[in-house]
């Protein structure tokens, strides 16, 4: 979202107003200054969900009203059930967009909120073409466009760049990231002189870093692995590393991937449901493991550590084909489709 409202406010007659209303409201991204920021007043209270999600409704009905918008592009597969709700009998035209696995139940509520207030939005963005095609067989639209996430674009030239010898993971320290599965086959493919970067923290109230670090220590490789935790800017490891290594069962569209294909990485991972296999073309910019393969997996890593040359050529080769997704022609696509 940042990217788009940036790319958005640098056109000529367009003014952004960016409407934060989820849990946090944290604003991790760089926000040009020029973009209008808006928030609740309120804190939104777990322990009365009931009534902090009403004032959370009338909190955005008031605020697009006073905007009164020609256009509104929502994110985020529970949220856009608030805006719709919440802009009924306005008159405005609303876009969504869905931004996890596709085939994920939201609990029947939210679901069949989906399915009755989807049609009421004038269009709706998905992130990957297998995300449509799961979603024609559940909701009805007549206006859908898949439009991937935009890819900030290095402007260096970083082919001959001097990496260490390093398998770089950035996420989210959740089960469904697989971070300790990643770390045993790390140790069982036995390289003393390569180590494991993790990026990324505790989440969902899990509290997994723990578990992940004493996994270390009884596999005896805590020496090999390190944890960096959360990082607002990891540029410098995307250059420095040999390695991407993604080892998620559940997602949208991971940026991570395209980010670390950019940096000219070779990438390795899963086929979860959809994403990875909208970047990676197994064999040439990467390798696709069947979900829950280890053992493929497990080798694909080995091949790419013994081989620098395989490396090279993969990492050159997503470099190339990853610029599909630049913010540039993403952002365009985007505007497009909602100013259409």
């Amino acid at each position: 979202m940042s990217e788009l409202a940036g790319n958005f406010s640098r056109r000529t007659g367009v003014v952004v107003h960016l409407v934060l209303y989820g849990i946090t409201r944290e604003v991790f991204y760089p926000i040009p200054r020029h973009i209008i920021i808006h928030k609740p007043s309120f804190r939104f209270r777990n322990k009365i969900r009931f009534v902090s999600t009403i004032r959370t409704l009338f909190f955005l009905r008031y605020t697009i009203k006073e905007i009164n918008p020609d256009r509104i592009l929502s994110f985020g597969e529970y949220w856009n059930n608030f805006v719709l709700i919440s802009i009924i009998g306005l008159g405005y035209d609303a876009f969504v967009s869905d931004r996890s696995q596709p085939n994920k139940s939201l609990g029947w509520f939210h679901d069949m909120l989906r399915y009755w207030l989807y049609p009421r939005a004038r269009g709706i963005i998905l992130q990957t073409e297998k995300a449509r095609q799961i979603y024609l067989h559940k909701n009805r639209h007549s206006n859908i466009a898949v439009i991937g996430n935009p890819i900030a674009i290095p402007a260096k030239n970083d082919d001959n760049i001097l990496r260490e010898r390093s398998i770089l993971m950035v996420g989210r320290l959740i089960k469904t990231k697989h971070q300790d599965k990643l770390i045993e086959m790390f140790a069982r493919v036995n390289r003393p002189d390569w180590k494991l970067i993790l990026v990324g923290y505790d989440h969902l109230k899990q509290k997994n870093m723990e578990a992940l670090v004493r996994l270390t220590k009884e596999l005896n490789i805590e020496h090999q692995v390190e944890f960096t935790g959360k990082q607002e800017n990891i540029d410098f490891l995307y250059r420095s590393a040999s390695i991407f290594a993604f080892t998620s069962s559940s997602e949208g569209f991971p940026n991570v991937i395209g980010e670390a294909m950019a940096a000219g990485l070779p990438v390795i991972a899963f086929d979860c449901v959809a994403g990875p296999s909208e970047m990676i073309q197994d064999g040439y910019n990467g390798f696709l493991i069947p979900l829950y393969n280890y053992e493929l997996f497990e080798a694909g890593m080995a091949q790419l550590m013994d081989s620098e040359e395989l490396r090279r050529n993969m990492g050159i080769h997503g470099k190339e084909s990853i610029k599909k997704f630049s913010s540039e022609i993403i952002c365009d696509s985007f505007y497009n489709f909602v100013t259409a």
